[in-house]
């Protein structure tokens, strides 16, 4: 599979430091500690390496990007490697000098995390008291010539209030708004029986973005993801396993996507002993569900494997036990049934949330 073009897009986990405590955050559950992140000049090296790979766009993210002091030569970085540069990010500790800094350094795209109209309930599902400074700041990012993406996670317990979020982020004046379903990796899974929304929430879901699309039309792009869980196939996870993107965590190590070490038995290299281009071209990991000869039926003899590609690896290792099965989103799966009853299972609500990091940590 060495032949295979190279990644569209670098993912940057610059840090697993993060100020929030998502109770949805997808995170791997063993963060990487902060004493062995890649420098300032080991990125900037990887961002030269990615952009002679191909690769157009570098999104920062982690964690929380803005908890390294470096942020902004980051940015400069992978401008430099003329990549273009979006950082992820939840605001907290994004201020005026910061943010001047940013623009700077060359920094093109903010995306900035919503949790909830409701001030109270966002702050809850964060698990920190956030949402009146995302606010503030929508204001302060709209003074610069940034592309400025409002992004919400929506579940269970914010579903009912879909018409407010959109009509709060609709407010900011971003130029796209971007409305994801939670995705059960990480906390998300153990937080799944207060996540999972009712049919009737995604069908109601579903139409309310469609109003709001047609609304918005011309002036805000809004975009959806709609659950796995309530698909009748599967997506192609990340464009395809080792397809169209790389995922650097903080110490280096290359994924092909940011759940990838769930699965037993994978080896992840680092960028610390490999170029990039070795990594992509000829690492174990990368090539672990290339192409479709890890495939069993029916994904082996459906007429879409080079349409879904067998969905996502991740999905079908948790809830399957075999990363090798047929992704249960699928309606072809012979597990599709045990996804079903997920999604209509009776609301967990006396369930504690559990937090990202421990609020007593």
């Amino acid at each position: 599979m060495s032949t295979i073009p190279g990644p569209l897009s670098l993912v940057a986990e610059v840090t697993h430091r993060c100020p929030l405590h998502c109770v949805y955050c997808s995170n791997p559950l063993q963060m990487q500690p902060p004493t062995n992140e890649l420098s300032t000049e080991e990125w900037s090296r990887v961002f030269q390496e990615a952009a002679a790979l191909g690769a157009y766009h570098l999104h920062l993210t982690g964690g929380e990007p803005l908890a390294r002091n470096d942020v902004a030569a980051l940015v400069a970085a992978g401008r430099k490697a003329n990549l273009y540069v979006n950082m992820i990010t939840s605001g907290l500790g994004l201020t005026a000098d910061r943010m001047s800094a940013l623009k700077d350094a060359g920094l093109e795209h903010i995306q900035l995390s919503l949790q909830d109209a409701d001030e109270d309930r966002a702050n809850e599902f964060a698990g920190a008291r956030a949402h009146a400074h995302k606010l503030k700041l929508a204001a302060l990012i709209r003074q610069y010539d940034i592309a400025f993406t409002v992004n919400v996670v929506v579940h269970r317990e914010n579903l009912d209030r879909l018409e407010a979020i959109l009509a709060l982020a609709e407010s900011l004046q971003p130029q796209r708004i971007e409305v994801a379903h939670v995705q059960y990796y990480g906390w998300a899974l153990k937080n799944r029986g207060r996540l999972m929304p009712t049919p009737a929430q995604v069908e109601r879901s579903v139409q309310l973005i469609n109003e709001a699309q047609s609304r918005l039309s011309g002036r805000i792009q809004l975009q959806a993801v709609l659950p796995d869980y309530y698909a009748r196939y599967p997506k192609t996870c990340v464009g395809g396993w080792g397809r169209q993107m790389m995922l650097l965590d903080p110490v280096g190590l290359a994924l092909p996507c940011h759940a990838a070490a769930i699965i037993p038995g994978m080896h992840f290299d680092s960028v610390r002993d490999h170029s990039l281009e070795w990594l992509w071209k000829h690492s174990a990991a990368f090539n672990r569900f290339r192409g479709n000869d890890w495939m069993k039926d029916p994904c082996s003899s459906c007429d879409r494997k080079e349409i879904d590609l067998g969905g996502c690896r991740c999905q079908a290792f948790q809830l399957t036990g075999d990363a090798t099965n047929t992704d249960p989103a699928c309606t072809l799966s012979d597990q599709h049934a045990s996804l079903v009853a997920i999604t209509q299972a009776a609301p967990v609500n006396e369930a504690q949330w559990v937090y990202r990091i421990l609020e007593s940590a």
